[in-house]
């Protein structure tokens, strides 16, 4: 099951050429971004299906670790002095208050990164920019990237681009993202399916990896 074709205007996109299936194929890797404390947490960040997200995140989990797929997982960390401010901070001034120590920056207990996992810190919406994402993922030799986490709308949809752009073949898991609103949710994971990146829950999307092209 793909993302919900909700817009009146699907027909468009369809006349124009978008939404072409972008099979999955080659080695896997999982990214799991910014599932922290602070946007598990309504009163903070979070809201919406963030939650429900995060549970079906630790299945994806499970199943990455024991299939050996390559695991990374993204932090928003300020520096405590405010030296590392920028547009993104000045836009929502919360976010530099996830730095390094605090809790609201800690990845949520359920999916905490196991050994050889990469954890990248970041300042900006995209888990690839100024990043070594892009090369660990390289070395690892992944090709279609499974992505979970929050926001959909914002820092999900940064770092699909970006995976996109880096040459992976973004697969954006439908039930393992979460916005604290479910209006930008829905209308991001139609966009995203039509533009850059396959759009599947994650019962769909292990039997595509089981049936695919290596």
């Amino acid at each position: 099951m793909n993302a919900p074709q909700t817009h009146a205007e699907a027909h468009v996109y369809q006349q124009q050429g978008f939404g072409t299936p972008l099979p999955v194929h080659g080695n896997i890797g999982l990214l799991i971004v910014d599932f922290v404390v602070g946007f598990a947490d309504p009163s903070t960040f979070g809201g919406g299906n963030i939650a429900p997200a995060i549970a079906r995140t630790v299945k994806a989990l499970a199943h990455a670790r024991a299939a050996g797929w390559p695991v990374a997982h993204s932090r928003i960390v300020y520096a405590e002095d405010g030296s590392d401010d920028n547009v993104f901070s000045l836009k929502v001034p919360g976010m530099a208050t996830l730095t390094e120590d605090h809790p609201n920056s800690a990845i949520v207990p359920e999916l905490t990164p196991a050994k050889g996992e990469l954890v990248v810190r970041k300042t900006v919406p995209s888990a690839f920019f100024g990043t070594q994402l892009a090369p660990w993922l390289t070395q690892r030799a992944v090709q279609t990237l499974l992505v979970a986490g929050a926001v959909t709308s914002g820092c999900v949809r940064a770092s699909v681009v970006d995976a996109m752009s880096y040459g992976f073949r973004p697969l954006v898991l439908s039930d393992c993202v979460g916005d604290r609103a479910i209006g930008p949710h829905d209308a991001n994971l139609f966009d995203m399916q039509q533009k850059y990146a396959a759009v599947m829950p994650l019962a769909d999307a292990l039997v595509a990896i089981e049936q695919r092209v290596r």
